[in-house]
């Protein structure tokens, strides 16, 4: 493996990242997940750096202005942020560093590090992601429902800007493809 690999995972809130990216990091140990920065509250399971590291909004905009994020988004309303500092020392022990971004955090990543792969996960329809959101724990109005799925359809629309797009319509298949097109990542660069 080179060094300073970076993985890129993008796909709509509800396509299945979040799970891929939790099991990748359990079975294949030369990746590192970057741990985001949110200003959302936590769901129902999450805590302090699992998955997100969970700050006010004052504290993100603290944060912002001292450079500390190789890029920041709105999503949904909420505040996210990338931090540099891990993705330098991931590199520094020697991994690659494997991060979930939206699409517009993506394409700010890439403009900075052009080694950055990008691998994106397609839902099989916006019926199905639909039904995937609102089984999710969280509680979704149904005007978080409707801009969560209007947000799919433009981010879907940018798959084909990334190096590797497969659909994810059954879990343990489309698992089994992710690993894959990772395991490829890693031994050929």
């Amino acid at each position: 493996m080179k060094k300073n690999l970076l993985i890129i995972i993008v796909a709509p809130s509800g396509a299945g990242k979040s799970s891929f990216l939790e099991r990748i990091l359990k079975e294949e140990k030369r990746v590192v997940d970057t741990i985001t920065y949110t200003t959302r509250s936590p769901r129902s399971g999450e805590s302090e750096g699992n998955p997100y590291h969970f700050v006010s909004k004052e504290k993100f905009l603290e944060l912002q202005k001292k450079d500390f994020f190789v890029e920041s988004a709105v999503v949904h309303g909420n505040l996210y942020g990338t931090p540099i500092d891990q993705i330098e020392q991931t590199w520094r022990a020697g991994k690659a560093a494997i991060m979930d971004v939206d699409v517009q955090g993506a394409r700010t990543i890439r403009s900075r590090f052009k080694q950055a792969i990008g691998i994106f996960i397609l839902p099989p329809s916006l019926d199905e992601l639909r039904r995937r959101i609102i089984a999710r724990a969280g509680g979704n109005t149904p005007t978080d429902l409707e801009v969560r799925l209007k947000t799919a359809e433009r981010e879907i629309k940018t798959a084909n800007e990334f190096d590797y797009r497969f659909m994810n319509d059954e879990f343990e298949p489309s698992y089994q493809r992710f690993k894959k097109i990772i395991e490829e990542i890693l031994d050929s660069h």
